[in-house]
């Protein structure tokens, strides 16, 4: 497989919020501003691919080599944790404003299901470390794109006139459900 089709296949026809529903909590928590959404897309972006290439190396060098594969989740817990971590850090001196604006659900990235996912996918799919590495930018892209167009429709939704009824999460989940529908027509479009 190309590694446009692996990146289109982790973005749009597999995407992990939409047609694998991982990410949820940070899909509908951080999706009220367009800026803070953009933030979170990019931040869990570099969460996935830092966290991918490094279980993928330490997958390689470390649990196989050595007969521990048994070990395999417990050190990919690990790494997440301390990728999370310097990413906020970097966040925190970076941009303080965007810091600010996440708040809680940046510490959250590392109980982000996507995170653990991504890498037992990347496992059990036997890729090499660069189709790791594009499946993860796609993962992200994927995640990041889906935050931006739920965010931007719920800024929109916020100055709409909606029925009453339908107000608040009423429409915010009517809304994540027609965009996921939208998802699903790329389905079967890429084996993968």
């Amino acid at each position: 497989m190309s590694y446009f089709l692996l990146f289109l296949s982790a973005a749009i026809v597999n995407n992990f919020v939409l047609v694998r529903f991982l990410g949820i909590c940070p899909f509908v928590g951080v999706s009220k501003q367009l800026s803070s959404a953009t933030g979170m897309g990019m931040a869990t972006t570099f969460v996935l691919v830092l966290t991918s290439a490094v279980c993928y190396i330490l997958n390689k060098l470390v649990l196989i080599p050595f007969d521990i594969t048994e070990l395999g989740l417990i050190t990919y817990i690990v790494v997440i944790a301390a990728v999370v971590q310097f990413t906020e850090l970097m966040i925190r001196h970076i941009s303080p404003k965007i810091f600010k604006q996440l708040g809680i659900y940046l510490p959250l990235i590392t109980t982000n299901c996507i995170v653990l996912g991504l890498a037992l996918i990347n496992e059990s799919m036997d890729y090499n470390f660069f189709e790791v590495l594009v499946f993860s930018l796609g993962a992200g892209a994927g995640f990041a794109l889906v935050l931006v167009i739920y965010a931007a429709m719920r800024e929109r939704l916020a100055h709409a006139d909606i029925p009453g009824p339908f107000k608040g999460s009423a429409i915010a989940l009517v809304t994540a459900g027609l965009l996921s529908m939208a998802f699903m027509g790329f389905t079967n479009l890429i084996s993968g």
